[in-house]
């Protein structure tokens, strides 16, 4: 304005500083809603402001920590991986995808992003710790499985014990490793331990059709054809 302040220049300047300040008082009110736990509000707003400030990464991570407050994790997902790719050296956004990840029973694409973070500082205490739990979990997982295709199916229920062992609080892995117990005792003709721990995924999943189908040919296999 004060170098070349003709009409159209200063009407342009104007409205630029009027959508300034409107922007940034949505940013305080979001950071507010934020901390007073509302994220459903400071979502809304944060949206505003992305909509404009398209290129911001500590406002993607902001709105990533009110979508995972919310229970949505793809959305969080999608916003952490802007944030990576527009701060250099994000070792905390590969982080939270990496939790992300694992939590959601990824365990190999968790594995891919925890990598990412310890590319940026392998000295990172929270990505080199995650890294060790995910790898030895992928480890035992992709064992059990190899066992599987090879019908060992004693050596794949041990493999998938560990699995349980490795990882007690995060249900998803005790619930997909009792799944694939189900599916070996079955396969290995135990039929009355089969049906047992069949009954115990379903219990939790009754919809799960690698179960259902298994406990049935288990059933089969006790000749309970009423079941």
């Amino acid at each position: 304005l004060k170098s070349n302040p003709s009409n159209n220049e200063e009407k342009e300047a104007q409205t630029q500083l009027t959508k300034s300040d409107e922007l940034q008082r949505l940013h305080s009110q979001a950071l507010s809603a934020y901390q007073q736990e509302d994220c459903e509000a400071a979502i809304s707003l944060l949206d505003e402001i992305l909509a404009v400030c398209v290129w911001d990464a500590e406002l993607r991570e902001l709105r990533a920590e009110c979508y995972i407050k919310e229970g949505e994790p793809s959305k969080a997902i999608s916003d952490l991986k802007a944030a990576a790719k527009l701060k250099n050296d994000n070792t905390e956004a590969f982080y939270k995808i990496s939790r992300i990840y694992y939590q959601l029973g990824d365990h190999e694409l968790s594995l891919s992003q925890v990598r990412e973070c310890l590319k940026l500082d392998q000295d990172h205490k929270q990505c080199f710790s995650l890294y060790k739990q995910v790898k030895k979990l992928n480890k035992q997982i992709e064992s059990a499985e190899e066992f599987i295709r090879e019908g060992r199916y004693e050596d794949a229920i041990n493999k998938y014990d560990s699995v349980m062992k490795t990882e007690p609080e995060v249900p998803i892995y005790a619930s997909r490793a009792k799944e694939r117990i189900c599916h070996c005792l079955s396969k290995n003709q135990q039929a009355t331990e089969a049906i047992k721990v069949c009954t115990e995924v379903l219990e939790l999943e009754p919809t799960n059709v690698n179960a259902l189908k298994d406990r049935a040919e288990a059933y089969l296999l006790e000749d309970l054809y009423v079941k």
